[in-house]
């Protein structure tokens, strides 16, 4: 399905009956990801998957796509379905997004679960990395995407999961090339949200990878416990949806009956 927003169309898939999720996919990823967990979360629950802003099918909004814009988008999703109440569960960027949604809605969120995520704010090694890529980017697009991706994984898994990441590879690069350097521009740029989640009254949960190569471990153990958020913690790195695929559903349903 799509819904045109500011002459973009963002495109979205809504199934199954009861509480709402909406689940927001990361960088260089698209409602895709959510593949394996979507059809077991809305055996229950009324699912809500969307391409962000220059990822998968959705059109991009300029060069800087904020995460306050990304927002805007999902929000605007959200209530075209008219769906009053719902719980977030964001990967990576999706957290970042799902934080921004946060900010301005905080009446409307049941819960909110940061998969692989942070309320962090970039360290200024992470921005010149971003600032790098995106010079790289407009040069060698593919080699750029397929690395990152392959950095994504916990370095024991690169063979394990050989096929799926292949896959990953090939969805990352329907992103276009604008949409990668708006989005990791509006990461560069985003602001640290840990009081979004030490003041809110919903539930929250941290996913944290003990392997995770993009996030330090110990750094997001003391963000739980400095947000007063719940935590699991998974022993792979950064795609716990494909890394600890069947563990992450079962926290997901657990964390979504306790909202």
């Amino acid at each position: 399905m799509v819904l045109a927003y500011k002459n973009a169309d963002i495109y979205y898939t809504d199934q199954g009956k009861g509480t709402a999720i909406v689940l927001i996919h990361g960088f260089l990823e698209n409602a895709s990801m959510w593949n394996d967990i979507a059809p077991e979360l809305s055996k229950r629950n009324r699912v809500i998957t969307v391409d962000l802003l220059g990822h998968g099918n959705s059109d991009c909004l300029g060069y800087l796509h904020s995460m306050e814009l990304f927002a805007e988008t999902i929000k605007a999703v959200i209530k075209h379905l008219k769906i009053r109440k719902y719980i977030l569960v964001g990967h990576s960027l999706g957290g970042y997004i799902s934080l921004a949604l946060a900010k301005t809605n905080p009446v409307q969120i049941k819960g909110l679960c940061l998969v692989n995520s942070t309320s962090n704010e970039d360290p200024e090694e992470r921005k010149k990395l971003r600032t790098r890529a995106n010079k790289m980017a407009k040069n060698n697009f593919e080699s750029m995407v397929k690395m990152s991706i392959s950095n994504l994984f916990h370095s024991k898994n690169l063979l394990k999961f050989k096929d799926e990441i292949e896959a990953v590879k090939k969805e990352a690069l329907k992103t276009s090339i604008q949409g990668y350097i708006a989005a990791n521009e509006g990461m560069k740029n985003r602001e640290n949200t840990n009081h979004i989640l030490l003041e809110s009254n919903f539930k929250k949960l941290l996913i944290i990878g003990e392997k995770d190569p993009v996030l330090d471990f110990q750094t997001s153990l003391e963000e739980a416990k400095n947000t007063n958020s719940d935590f699991v913690v998974y022993p792979d790195g950064h795609m716990s949806h494909i890394e600890n695929t069947s563990e992450l559903i079962a926290t997901l349903k657990k964390f979504i009956k306790s909202c």
